[in-house]
């Protein structure tokens, strides 16, 4: 056994054709230089990238395949070099049984699998060719779909105010949309650890994973996981998330919630923290909130944190939140340490040390560690680093 970093939400700014797939990602986010970042650059060797149902990815990776740059595993998945690629799809639920839009992955195992469900797709979706977008169908039978075809299913950043299922989608159960029985795990988002979401019991029984949701090149492992399994291929990757076999997840690294856009409530119009209790903005009068995932979690908490041992959540700052860590500095410590993997893992201090100034090679270890101070964000604003 070994431990795999995974990072299983990226997004595709733009196919090889220049064709937009998520339209609001950058146009260097493509299937190529995303594998080549992930498994150069950052060392993440698990990668799901979720919108492989678009026609001309599924070209592009076959593509890639004939002409050897890809490799298509056994076992399932994609491998580039050092990283194997998960085919992912994000879709946007909004039936009947859902009282606002709730965004969830699906992963298939082959490129076969996915051909499949994209022509099922193509007749319930107004445009193929995009991301992330509305599905009409229920989401039962999305589910149902998606297990026909040996795949998994996993509801996507569940505490975020817009599109996830407890943000929008549900009042107190994730029971009033889904079969609970056909989810898979469940992705947390930016402003949510494990200690927060162990209050609510009905996810007791879900491994949880936190991804980078990466709309640039530079967001990839923003957060991931650490996990353990003897290859990177979706069969282990379907062990681990059920523990067996000795495999599982090792450890999930993420923001400290207080970094995300969404961790208290705030004023939609100027971003300022609610006054409890208050109709009206303090700070501009404006009368409209989104309500924070601190909040919301307050609302469906019914058991106490690490009621359920789950492993550790370390919060680790991304490198390029680090004071004093711009482009240069941090190509200087990719050309000694090999990725950001490396960096982040394995390279001590003095080792920091010799390659940038030792107050940053401190910094450094402190963001690692969770041990930089942070001002919480809201509202749709990141917190901020406080050096």
């Amino acid at each position: 056994m070994k431990n795999i970093y995974a990072d299983l939400h990226i997004h595709i700014g733009r196919t090889f054709t220049g064709r937009a797939v998520k339209i609001t990602g950058a146009k260097t986010l493509t299937l190529d230089n995303i594998l080549i970042e992930a498994s150069e650059s950052k060392g993440i060797e698990l990668l799901g990238i979720i919108d492989c149902h678009s026609p001309e990815v599924i070209l592009e990776i076959e593509e890639g395949i004939s002409s050897g740059r890809y490799r298509e595993l056994e076992e399932g998945g994609i491998r580039y070099r050092r990283t194997t690629l998960l085919l992912g799809s994000e879709l946007e639920i909004y039936d009947e049984s859902c009282k606002g839009p709730v965004h969830v992955l699906a992963f298939l195992p082959t490129i076969a699998k996915m051909k499949e469900f994209s022509v099922w797709l193509s007749a319930r979706l107004k445009n193929i060719h995009l991301s992330s977008q509305r599905i009409y169908e229920t989401g039962l039978n999305l589910q149902r779909k998606v297990k026909e075809l040996g795949g998994l299913f996993i509801p996507a950043h569940i505490f975020t105010p817009h599109k996830s299922l407890y943000g929008k989608g549900v009042k107190t159960s994730l029971a009033e949309i889904f079969d609970p029985e056909l989810i898979d795990a469940v992705e947390l988002g930016l402003s949510c650890d494990s200690y927060m979401a162990s209050q609510v019991s009905e996810l007791n029984n879900y491994s949880f994973l936190t991804n980078s949701d990466a709309h640039s090149l530079g967001k990839i492992g923003r957060e991931y996981n650490k996990l353990i399994m003897s290859e990177a291929n979706f069969s282990e990757f379907v062990l681990a998330l059920k523990g067996r076999e000795n495999r599982g997840i090792a450890a999930n690294y993420g923001l400290n919630p207080l970094l995300g856009k969404y961790y208290r409530t705030a004023c939609e119009a100027c971003g300022e923290p609610a006054v409890k209790d208050g109709e009206s903005c303090a700070s501009c009068g404006g009368r409209r909130f989104t309500k924070g995932v601190s909040e919301r979690l307050s609302e469906l908490s019914d058991q106490p944190e690490n009621h359920t041992m789950r492993p550790p959540y370390v919060h680790q700052i991304p490198l390029q939140f680090v004071p004093g860590v711009g482009p240069k500095t941090l190509e200087k410590l990719k050309s000694a340490f090999g990725t950001e993997m490396s960096i982040l893992h394995q390279a001590s201090e003095e080792e920091l040390a010799k390659v940038v100034s030792p107050k940053t090679a401190a910094l450094i270890v402190k963001a690692r560690s969770g041990k930089l101070n942070v001002e919480a964000g809201g509202g749709g604003a990141y917190g901020r680093v406080k050096a």
